[in-house]
């Protein structure tokens, strides 16, 4: 891929100036679609033109949905937050997709290198996220932007770690009504009925109140019409654990590590 060479190519990260990427502190929770600041993984995005961007972000050593491994490394699943987090802070800040709008994750993936990746025994990691916006669709009148696919590469202490990518759809409030109501239907409906929650330990989640979808067939997943499930962004980010869990094309360690 482009973005892969290209992070090959470059050395230190820096702004549009010269001026380095922060780590210093988050961007505002509400630019990623969180409650909870803890949570945040985002510092810094630049904009270096022609749909290439330049990151920042800190994954602690301790995350409230993401715990890691006994030797320090990262959940695996910090990397489809890092994607999801982009893919929401870019779109609305350099492609006036509106704040309000309704984000629907289409297909995320990943790969991760265990020779590379980075563990954080104690404090944290500064990840550097260089990505690469394509296949931008706009609305039938050609106004707004409606849906684009993000590819980043993610690198820490200059080793190059993980790639991910990802397409999604943003849609207005009366669109996202109608897909809301078409999805859960009658036959729909019936199809959760039969559907299967499955475990917190396949999810990899902490416990069985973070889990937010079924199994509806051999790998698809529904996300079940529960009180929980308030937002666009908490149903992106749930599906967004399930497809990674269930269908990453990259290292699918099993978590918590056996032994450790």
């Amino acid at each position: 891929m482009v973005i892969v060479r290209e992070a090959h190519g470059l050395s230190e990260p820096s702004g549009p100036a010269g001026r380095p990427l922060s780590w210093s502190r988050t961007v505002a929770r509400e630019a990623v679609h969180r409650v909870s600041v803890a949570e945040v993984l985002l510092t810094d995005v630049r904009n270096h033109g022609d749909n290439r961007f330049e990151a920042a972000a800190q994954w602690p050593r301790s995350h409230p949905t993401f715990p890691h491994g006994g030797d320090g490394r990262h959940h695996p699943l910090m990397i489809a937050e890092t994607l999801r987090e982009l893919g929401i802070y870019i779109p609305t800040r350099y492609y006036a997709v509106p704040a309000g709008a309704h984000f629907l994750i289409r297909d995320i993936s990943y790969r991760l290198d265990p020779e590379t990746e980075p563990r954080a025994p104690y404090g944290a990691s500064d990840i550097t996220c260089r990505a690469a916006v394509t296949d931008i669709r706009t609305s039938p009148c050609g106004r707004f932007v409606s849906g684009m696919r993000l590819d980043v590469v993610l690198s820490a202490g200059g080793k190059l770690f993980a790639w991910a990518g990802g397409t999604a759809r943003f849609l207005d409030g009366t669109t996202y009504a109608e897909t809301r109501a078409a999805a859960h239907g009658h036959t729909a409906r019936r199809r959760l009925r039969a559907a299967v929650r499955p475990s917190p330990a396949q999810l990899a989640v902490p416990a069985a109140r973070d889990v937010l979808v079924v199994r509806d067939g051999e790998w698809s997943t529904s996300t079940p019409p529960t009180p929980a499930i308030r937002s666009s962004s908490t149903t992106g980010a749930t599906m967004c654990r399930a497809w990674c869990c269930w269908r990453a094309p990259g290292r699918r360690r099993r978590w918590p590590p056996v032994g450790r």
